[in-house]
């Protein structure tokens, strides 16, 4: 299996987890709620949902709104399927969740997991954060020993695109450094508030460790523009 179809089997897997949805529900909220996946298409994503199925990790039940299968009826197509996580995919979506190898350091892979934070451990959390942050702490240390053996080499504006790259580098040191403060800050506090179990501060909250932004800062991310909803005749089963 390669990185990115097991980065994602991860993420659909997450998804189900919150609810049941069709193909057409899962490839939208791949492309709006991770920004990794806005280039995938339904050829990517049918085959990684049969693996899922055929491994036992989810189940295919048709559509159970009536309106539906009447117009499949009526337009000669077959009712669109609905996926579900069973027991044993959501076993291993959690074994995958309590996973902290080097692999979820990675640019993808960081990203897929990070958007399943709020189901996620906080100690898991915490070690992801470090570990991804010791990766780029690596990658800036090589980006700038590179640039300054290469410097009097380089145009202006290949110069400027190194140094664009670096300061993007730092952005995301500075943030991860923000979100294992933000992490230590709230484990700190639930232990030392009146009431708190083990039980409490061991697991992950809606909200976890994220720092508080102020009102006027922009959260999340927008749909991509511009883009074009695909046919749902094609939401059929294979």
């Amino acid at each position: 299996m390669s990185r990115r179809s097991g980065i994602l089997e991860f993420a659909v897997l997450g998804l189900l987890r919150e609810a049941p949805m069709h193909g057409y529900e899962l490839r939208k909220r791949l492309n709006t709620s991770l920004g990794i996946f806005r280039a995938f298409s339904y050829g990517t994503l049918y085959p990684c949902l049969k693996t899922l199925v055929a491994n036992g990790w989810l189940i295919e039940e048709p559509g159970n709104a009536p309106e539906d299968a009447l117009a499949a009826s009526l337009a000669g197509r077959r009712a669109k399927i609905v996926y579900r996580l069973t027991a044993e995919g959501k076993e291993h979506f959690e074994e995958l969740l309590s996973h902290t190898g080097p692999d979820t350091w990675e640019d993808e892979h960081f990203a897929a997991r990070f958007a399943f934070f709020g189901q996620t451990e906080r100690e898991v959390r915490m070690r992801v954060l470090e570990g991804r942050r010791s990766r780029l702490e690596e990658r800036l240390e090589k980006m700038r020993a590179s640039l300054a053996r290469t410097r009097e080499r380089l145009d202006d504006y290949t110069l400027e695109l190194q140094r664009h790259g670096m300061e993007s580098v730092e952005r995301e040191v500075r943030w991860l450094n923000e979100l294992i403060e933000s992490e230590r800050t709230g484990r700190d506090q639930r232990r030392t508030a009146p009431g708190t179990t083990a039980q409490q501060d061991d697991t992950s909250g809606a909200t976890g460790g994220l720092p508080r932004h102020r009102d006027d800062e922009p959260s999340g991310g927008t749909p991509p523009k511009g883009s074009t909803p695909p046919d749902p005749s094609d939401d059929t089963a294979k």
